[in-house]
C-alpha cells in the first residue's frame, strides 16, 4: 500500500510541499488520520496526572495537531489559488469534519481546566511575556469557542461552526464563478478605442488562449480595471461595471444573497450563546480597538475629515466630464474614465506612461534589493524546490549565513485562482526546544501577465500591491519568536495590515525608485518628471478612496451589529446601501457585499475598518523613517527587532511604543492624506 504523502516524512529542500506527487484524492484520507493522531495527542495532555504547567499542557498543545495543520494550510491555501472542482468539493467535504475535531478540543473541559489555572498563575509563574501572550491567547480561544456553556448550548454552538465552516467556502466559491463567468469578446477594433496598447495587447492574448479571434476583457483586475479607465465606449463600461458589480448578486446558482444573510445571522445567533449583544462586540474585544464605539468613532471621524473632500473631488470630475461635452448624467461606470481624464490633464501625465518603466521582473528584484538594504537579506532562487504551477518563483531567503523562510511568488490571473492579491504561509515560524522551523511564505497576486512580444508591465498600482503583500510576507519571514500560533502575521486584526502599508510608502519615494525603475526596451531610468508627478498627484482624489474604505468598513460592521436576525426578504444590496455614504446614484442589481470575500469568506469579519486604522499606525510609523532616512539600516533594524520579528508576542500597543517611543498620532494619517 502507498503511503499518503501528505502524511509522510517530505524529503524536499526545506521540508518543501512536493506538490508534484500530491492529488487531490490524498486530502480527505490524510486529513481524517491526522485527526485521529492529533486526538490521541489531545487526550495524553488531558489525561496526563501532574499539575498543569506552561510546559507539560500549553506547549504540547502548539505541536499536537501539526501534520493536520500542514495538510489543512496546503489543501486551503490551494484552493485559493488553484483550485479545481473536484479540491473545492473537496473543501466542502471536510471542513465540517476539520470544525468538529476543533469544536471537541475547545470545548474539551478538562484541557479548559489545565489552562485555566495557568492563565490564572501566569503572573506568578516566571513565564515571559511571550508565554503570558500564549496563555491569554489560549484561555480566550477556550472561552470564545463555548467551553463555559451548557450542554444544550454547546451542541447549538457547534452546529452552528459547522455550517459557517461550510457557508463561508460556498460563498467564496460562488464569488469565484461568477468572476469567471463573464467575458466581454471584442471583435470589432473600433471599441478598443482609448484603451492603452499594452491592455489591448493582453486582451488578444486572452483571446488567443481561448482559440477566439479579436480580444477578451474579464473581470480579473488587470483587464477590468484598465478598461473602466480607458475604454471610451460608454456601454462597454457599463457592461463591464455592471457584471463586476453584480458578482454573487445575479439570481443565478452562484448568488450570495442567502448565504450572506444566513452567515450573518449564525455569526449572531453564535455570540449571543456566548453573551455578547452582537458579533462585532465578540470579534473586537480581541482587537487594539476593543469596542465598537472606538471602531464607530474612529469611522466617523475619518468620514468628517474626508467627506467635503470627497464630494470636491465628484464635483470636479463631473465638471470636467461636462466640460469633455458628456451630456449624460454621470454614473459610476464613468467616474474612473473622467478621473483618469482629469489627472492627466491636471498633472500632464497619464499613469500608463510609468509601465514601460515597471517591468516585473525588476520590480521584484527592487523589492529584493530593498529588502537587503533594510535588513541584510539575500533573495536566491531554487529551482529545485517543486511548484504547484508553472507561473510560479520560488526563492530562498538568508540573512548572512542564516536560512529564514521559502517565498513563493504567483503573480498572474487565472481561472482557477480568487481575484485580489494575498500573503498566507504553507507553514508558520516556529522555535519549540531549540527546534527551529522557518516559515513557507506565498505571496499571491493578479497582475498583468506577459504577452508575446511584450515582458509583464505593472501599473504604478500593481506595485502599491507587490509592496503591500510584499510587506506581509517580510513580517513573516522576519518572525524570530518561539510559538506558531503567535508567529509572523498571527498579530491583533488592526494591526496586521501596518507592515505592509508602511512598505507602500516607498513607492513615493525617488531615491527608491531610482534603484530598479528601468524602461524594458532601452534600459532608462525613469524619468525625473514622471517621478515627480507620481508624488505630486499621490493625494489626487485622496477624499473620495479615502470614502470608498469607509464604506466597506461602514457595511461589515452594519452587517456584525446586528442585534436581530437578517430577515429573508431584505436584499442585500438595499441593506448594503442603507449602511453607506455614497456620492453617486446607486444602480439596481449592483452592491459589494455578495462578493465581498474579505468579511464573508475571509478574516476581516467586524475587522475591515483595520485597513484604515493600521494607516494611520504606518502614516506615523513612516515619519521616522523619513526623518532618519528611507534606507537608515539602524531605523530598519529597530524596526524589525521592536515588531516584524515579535509577530504576537506582545500586544502592538506596546510594539508600537517601542519602536516610536510614544503612542500613535491620531492625525497622522489626515495629514498625509491632506485633509488636515
Amino acid at each position: 500500500m502507498s503511503i499518503n504523502p501528505l502524511n509522510a516524512e517530505w524529503n524536499t529542500p526545506r521540508q518543501t510541499p512536493p506538490f508534484g506527487t500530491i492529488r487531490v484524492e490524498h486530502y480527505s484520507p490524510a486529513i481524517r488520520e491526522a485527526i485521529v493522531k492529533a486526538e490521541e495527542n489531545i487526550e495524553r495532555i488531558a489525561e496526563q496526572c501532574e499539575a498543569p504547567t506552561f510546559a507539560n499542557t500549553i506547549v504540547p498543545m502548539e505541536t499536537a495537531s501539526e501534520i493536520l495543520d500542514r495538510a489543512v494550510a496546503l489543501l486551503l491555501n490551494l484552493n485559493e489559488c488553484s483550485t479545481t472542482p473536484e479540491m473545492q468539493q473537496t473543501v466542502m467535504d471536510l471542513m465540517p469534519v476539520i470544525t468538529r475535531f476543533e469544536n471537541r478540543v475547545w470545548m474539551d473541559e478538562r484541557l479548559f481546566g489545565r489552562v485555566s489555572k495557568i492563565y490564572e498563575g501566569r503572573e506568578d509563574a516566571g513565564l515571559t511575556d511571550e508565554q503570558c501572550q500564549l496563555t491569554e491567547k489560549y484561555y480566550q480561544r477556550f472561552v470564545g469557542n463555548g467551553v463555559n456553556l451548557d450542554a444544550d448550548s454547546k451542541r447549538r454552538f457547534a452546529e452552528i461552526a459547522e455550517e459557517l465552516s461550510t457557508l463561508t467556502e460556498q460563498f467564496g466559491r460562488n464569488s469565484l464563478a461568477d468572476t469567471n463567468d463573464f467575458v466581454l469578446h471584442i471583435t470589432d477594433p473600433a471599441d478598443l478605442a482609448g484603451l492603452p496598447d499594452t491592455v489591448v495587447s493582453t486582451a488578444r492574448q486572452e483571446a488567443e488562449n481561448r482559440d477566439l479571434q479579436g480580444w477578451v476583457f474579464t473581470l480579473q483586475a488587470p483587464s477590468y480595471r484598465p478598461f473602466l479607465a480607458y475604454a471610451d465606449n460608454r456601454k462597454l463600461r457599463e457592461q463591464m461595471w455592471r457584471a463586476y458589480n453584480s458578482r454573487g448578486n445575479r439570481g443565478n446558482d452562484n448568488d450570495n444573497n442567502a448565504t450572506a444573510r444566513r452567515i450573518a445571522n449564525l455569526r449572531l445567533e453564535k455570540v449571543r450563546l456566548l453573551g455578547y449583544r452582537h458579533f462585532a462586540e465578540y470579534k473586537l474585544s480581541r482587537t487594539m480597538a476593543r469596542e465598537t464605539k472606538n471602531v464607530t468613532a474612529f469611522l466617523d471621524r475619518l468620514r468628517q475629515a474626508c467627506i467635503d473632500f470627497a464630494r470636491r473631488d465628484l464635483d470636479e470630475v463631473r465638471c470636467f466630464a461636462k466640460e469633455c461635452a458628456a451630456d449624460f448624467e454621470l454614473q459610476s461606470w464613468d467616474f474612473a474614465y473622467y478621473s483618469e481624464k482629469l489627472k492627466r490633464e491636471r498633472y500632464d501625465f497619464d499613469s500608463e506612461l510609468l509601465r514601460p518603466y515597471l517591468p516585473l521582473d525588476s520590480v521584484r528584484q527592487g523589492i529584493f534589493d530593498l529588502y537587503h538594504r533594510l535588513y541584510g537579506l539575500t533573495f536566491v532562487e531554487n529551482s529545485a524546490i517543486e511548484l504547484y504551477d508553472g507561473d510560479v518563483k520560488v526563492y530562498e531567503v538568508y540573512d548572512g549565513d542564516r536560512f529564514m523562510a521559502v517565498l513563493y511568488l504567483d503573480m498572474f490571473p487565472r481561472e482557477s485562482k480568487r481575484s485580489g492579491a494575498w500573503m498566507t504561509e504553507f507553514r508558520d515560524q516556529s522555535n519549540i526546544g531549540d527546534n527551529e522551523v522557518r516559515p513557507l511564505v506565498q505571496v499571491v497576486c493578479n497582475f498583468s501577465k506577459p504577452t508575446a512580444d511584450k515582458p509583464a508591465l505593472l501599473s504604478f498600482n500593481e506595485l502599491e500591491t507587490f509592496m503591500h503583500e510584499m510587506g506581509h510576507a517580510i513580517h513573516g519571514m522576519l518572525s524570530d519568536i518561539h510559538y506558531p500560533s503567535l508567529s509572523g502575521t498571527s498579530v491583533l486584526r488592526d494591526f496586521v495590515e501596518m507592515p505592509s502599508q508602511v512598505m507602500e510608502n516607498w513607492c513615493y519615494e525617488t531615491d527608491f525608485l531610482n534603484t530598479f525603475a528601468r524602461h524594458y526596451l532601452t534600459g532608462a531610468p525613469m524619468p525625473e518628471e514622471y517621478i515627480d508627478k507620481i508624488r505630486r498627484s499621490k493625494n489626487f482624489q485622496a477624499g473620495w478612496l479615502c470614502l470608498r474604505q469607509l464604506n466597506f468598513g461602514a457595511v461589515d460592521m452594519a452587517f456584525h451589529t446586528l442585534v436581530e436576525p437578517m430577515d429573508g426578504n431584505v436584499r442585500v444590496e438595499d441593506f448594503e446601501h442603507s449602511a453607506m455614504t455614497e456620492l453617486l446614484p446607486p444602480i439596481e442589481g449592483c452592491c459589494t457585499s455578495t462578493a465581498f470575500t474579505h468579511i464573508f469568506a475571509g478574516g476581516y469579519a467586524a475587522g475591515y475598518y483595520g485597513y484604515k486604522w493600521a494607516e494611520v499606525l504606518d502614516a506615523d510609523i513612516f515619519s521616522k523613517f523619513k526623518a532618519e532616512g528611507i534606507f537608515n539600516s539602524g531605523t530598519a533594524k529597530e524596526f524589525r527587532d521592536r515588531i516584524l520579528s515579535r509577530g504576537g508576542s506582545s500586544h502592538p500597543a506596546d510594539l508600537f511604543r517601542g519602536f516610536m517611543h510614544r503612542d500613535p498620532d491620531p492625525d497622522a494619517l489626515m495629514r498625509r492624506c491632506g485633509f488636515i
